[in-house]
């Protein structure tokens, strides 16, 4: 059980991450400033500091946290009684409610990046959990039979380990090109939300929702689900 003096300290850690996230809704990440998070909190910089040590710090809070929320929305979609196409679109569609109800983190975690900043390792792991989901859709299906029999090729030097390990990892029908083309179905996922959030589709799409369901339903299809 936490003693007082740890739970004070999550407490108040809780509240100069919320309102570092407020800072990022009105001033962007690559102006969020110690000092200010501080002042709306209605503590002096040296005592913020004790808590996140750095600008840097606090950001490599706000990542964390952000690609955790967002794994926890993907993985609570994710029906495994389900066929592969419908758990693939549960989770796509997931993936953009989050986004669309936390524009700002999701800037923080897919759009520019923050100058001065370099994300440290730390993160890898929470980043990854979307792409676990999906390639866990990817591997029961091979495993259920619903991929057509693959050629079996590896080329280490365009897919790494570590990602095939991610996508599906070792099954007869998980060659190459499936793997690429679940690459393209991941960067396409983040990339159609992206657009869409950062103002890209004006003019070009009418209907948001009919548009996003045909594009990863037409993502499902190359997959072979």
């Amino acid at each position: 059980m936490p003693t007082a003096r740890e739970r004070v300290r999550a407490e108040l850690t809780s509240e100069i991450t919320d309102a570092a996230r407020r800072q990022l809704a009105e001033v962007g990440a690559a102006a969020l400033s110690l000092r200010a998070v501080a002042r709306e909190v209605g503590m002096v910089s040296s005592a913020v500091y004790r808590y996140f040590p750095s600008r840097d710090d606090l950001l490599t809070r706000l990542i964390i946290e952000g690609y955790d929320d967002l794994g926890a929305a993907a993985e609570a979609a994710d029906d495994p009684a389900a066929a592969p196409r419908d758990r693939w679109l549960a989770v796509c569609r997931a993936v953009r409610a989050w986004a669309l109800a936390h524009p700002h983190e999701y800037a923080l975690l897919y759009g520019s990046p923050v100058p001065g900043y370099r994300a440290p390792e730390d993160t890898v792991p929470a980043a990854a959990r979307v792409g676990i989901v999906l390639g866990r859709i990817l591997g029961d299906a091979a495993r259920a039979g619903v991929l057509p029999d693959g050629s079996g090729e590896r080329d280490p030097a365009l897919v790494s380990d570590e990602t095939a390990a991610v996508l599906g990892g070792a099954h007869p029908a998980i060659d190459e090109t499936v793997r690429v083309r679940a690459l393209l179905a991941w960067s396409s996922l983040f990339g159609t939300i992206s657009f869409e959030l950062f103002g890209h589709f004006v003019g070009s799409v009418e209907d948001g929702d009919r548009y996003f369901d045909r594009v990863m339903a037409d993502l499902a299809a190359l997959l072979g689900f």
